[in-house]
């Protein structure tokens, strides 16, 4: 076989990969045939492209709604008056519908074309936007953001199984990297964006602003993006799909319930908790019987990649948790504005960018390991940073912070997503791109919950002294969220400006708990990835002297 790469072995397929690297230039004699049609080889590039724009909607609407959470929780006409439990199902309502049907997406585009399902998907998260726009209570904005979520669904993998399908086999890392860019550049454009709307327009331009964006990536998929298809795609699992997003549903439903409660113990949180815990089960034994799965767990015996998808899970648990308190601590407790607080996330979105295509060169000079882990501790550091920040430390700390964690974040998932997508077989990618996804997902919508529950405990525990002069109904709202505690503090006039202060300490105490919990995950992700990714290939003595003659060469 034809080896390819600065010296590196390519991957040698046995059903799973067990070897591969990042590629560059041929250094076998013999380059095999091109796999890829020419006329789409010549426009990979604005190929890809397109696709970075498909990529950018369904990222670019979660991080603009990070910046306009605050709004939508302050009382009509500004917000909607919602509640931080429906906050979080506001955000949860699209991941868990986003994550129960990827990898049903995905297997949809390899049996009936990839682009056919973006286009769709596309079409339908441009008319989930446009009526969560115009909600008119919590609830309607819950089952919009649902609909968003069925559309991205349809996005998302495919976008990454076209990416898979335009490119050969040593371009793809580099392609992957700056996918992975776009991700920031989404995360950049996403909370100035918001600021800006909500500075001049109601809350719902948040939502509306996507439709124009979907109706431009439409035009182009369709004059631009060639279809593809898996010759043999496996078959569609009703009963999988059905047993994952109703475990999913009960088992984030119990986690927030218990933290608005500020009581896991009650019979009810434990019920609906245990109830999805069982019937996820039920999903895996459904799973490995099932002759169509929707995940064939025959991949998770390779050790790689379970732990590839385990740190995508918990890199996104650890950082979407935390990420959604930053919003209120710069914002109810510093007193930003929207489009101040999208300016300061700028330095995250500036490192995923700057760093994610280059994560490759990191790789092949340090290995997997060694990034991969590296990039883990990294973020944990940086989330314990957060216990450094009070209602008058210097902002340009909370920058540092989000700079370094964006850094972290590319040296992260640029090489995993390519140990993920390299795994399977080309005619694949749909399902190896829906399961990164999905993970990635899961950990995120795991994390806002149970991270999320953790916040509210423990601001509810530190406040509940300071709300015991209050109406037993009004003690039991105000204490939910620091936003419920303002604005209780706002409607008293003259006597709730006492509540203020105790707000504020309450809210930096749970945060700082919080901040901590998000920084054991990563950690945990650290020791799964340090364990089991592959360090550097070894490269045999003939292979050095080729790599040196390219080496000249360069």
């Amino acid at each position: 076989m034809p080896r390819q790469g600065l010296g590196k072995r390519v991957s040698i397929r046995d059903g799973l990969v067990s070897k591969w690297s990042y590629g560059g230039r041929m250094t076998s004699p013999t380059a095999p045939a091109r796999r890829i049609p020419e006329h789409v080889h010549r426009r990979r590039w604005v190929i890809l492209g397109v696709l970075i724009l498909s990529l950018l909607i369904v990222v670019l609407d979660n991080s603009i709604l990070n910046v306009a959470i605050k709004t939508i929780s302050t009382p009509a006409p500004t917000g909607l008056g919602a509640t931080q439990s429906e906050l979080e199902w506001a955000i949860n309502a699209y991941t868990l519908v986003f994550a129960g049907l990827l990898f049903t997406a995905g297997l949809l585009g390899d049996r009936i074309g990839r682009k056919k399902v973006l286009l769709g998907g596309l079409a339908v998260f441009g008319l989930g936007s446009a009526l969560a726009a115009f909600s008119g209570t919590p609830a309607e904005l819950i089952g919009f953001r649902a609909v968003m979520g069925l559309g991205a669904a349809f996005v998302m993998p495919a976008t990454l199984a076209v990416l898979m399908n335009v490119f050969e086999r040593e371009e793809q890392p580099k392609a992957i990297g700056i996918w992975a860019g776009g991700v920031g550049l989404a995360i950049a454009i996403g909370p100035v964006t918001g600021g800006l709307l909500l500075e001049h327009f109601w809350w719902g331009s948040v939502f509306l602003v996507n439709v124009p964006i979907v109706l431009t990536a439409l035009v182009l998929m369709l004059w631009l993006v060639p279809d593809s298809r898996d010759p043999d795609p496996g078959r569609i699992d009703p009963v999988g799909v059905s047993l994952s997003v109703v475990g999913l549903v009960l088992l984030v439903y119990g986690i927030i319930k218990g933290g608005q409660l500020a009581d896991f113990t009650d019979a009810t949180v434990l019920a609906t908790i245990g109830a999805g815990l069982a019937v996820l089960a039920a999903f895996v034994v459904f799973e490995k019987r099932s002759t169509h799965p929707s995940i064939d767990m025959a991949y998770f015996r390779n050790k790689v990649f379970s732990a590839a998808i385990v740190a995508i899970a918990l890199v996104f648990f650890a950082l979407l948790g935390v990420m959604f308190f930053a919003v209120f601590y710069t914002q109810s407790v510093r007193g930003y504005t929207p489009l101040e607080t999208g300016l300061l996330m700028l330095p995250l979105a500036a490192a995923q960018m700057i760093f994610a295509p280059r994560a490759r060169l990191l790789v092949n000079r340090f290995g997997n390991r060694a990034t991969t882990t590296g990039g883990m501790l990294l973020l944990a550091a940086m989330l314990a940073g957060f216990c450094l920040l009070d209602g008058d430390t210097p902002i340009w700390v909370l920058e540092v912070i989000f700079f370094l964690m964006g850094a972290a974040m590319a040296n992260i998932m640029t090489p995993v997503s390519v140990v993920i997508m390299q795994t399977l077989p080309r005619e694949k990618a749909g399902s190896a791109s829906a399961l990164s996804n999905t993970f990635r997902q899961l950990g995120g919508a795991l994390g806002i919950a149970v991270l999320g529950s953790v916040l509210s405990t423990a601001y509810r525990s530190h406040i509940e002294d300071k709300l015991v002069l209050l109406p037993p109904g009004l003690r039991e709202s105000a204490g939910e969220s620091i936003e419920a505690t303002l604005g209780v503090a706002a409607r008293l006039g003259p006597r709730g400006d006492a509540l203020i202060g105790p707000a504020n300490d309450a809210f930096l105490h749970a945060m700082h708990v919080t901040a901590l919990g998000g920084a054991g995950v990563a950690v945990i992700g650290a020791i799964v990835v340090g364990l089991f990714l592959p360090g550097r290939t070894p490269v045999p003595e003939g292979d050095e002297k080729e790599e040196e003659l390219v080496s000249t060469r360069d």
